[in-house]
């Protein structure tokens, strides 16, 4: 799956190895992993008392990475069909919400914006986000 022609994203199966996928495949595999993460009451836990785990953040940073991934995908690969659909205003405001989530916790590195730093500038500057 890709983000324009600089953002080239991979798969880790199982045995660890990276390989490449269509972006559907990349959608679904990064779904259920983070259904998966959700279910885990190791990393979530739904008992009252329990303690979340030390390394909570790191989950949580792990999925908003992989969520971007997929906004850049579809910002750069499908924006003309969403124009076309008039849902531009819908991506545009859960995108604006995602990134301003992501920035009060500190659950993206900065780096992992490239693929979409020019839209996160004009947001920023239009007091967007």
């Amino acid at each position: 799956m890709n983000a324009g022609p600089s953002a080239e994203y991979t798969w880790t199966d199982g045995q660890r190895r990276t390989v490449k996928i269509p972006a559907p495949q990349y959608v679904d595999y990064v779904m259920t992993w983070i259904q998966n993460v959700l279910n885990d009451e190791t990393v979530f836990p739904t008992k009252s008392g329990s303690e979340f785990p030390p390394n909570f953040l790191i989950s949580i940073r792990s999925i908003f990475k992989q969520l971007f991934r997929i906004f850049a995908h579809i910002y750069h690969g499908h924006y003309d069909k969403i124009l076309h659909m008039s849902a531009e205003g819908h991506l545009n405001t859960l995108f604006a919400h995602f990134i301003c989530f992501a920035r009060e916790f500190d659950l993206l590195d900065k780096k992992e914006l490239t693929p979409l730093i020019d839209f996160v500038v004009e947001l920023e500057q239009s007091q967007r986000i």
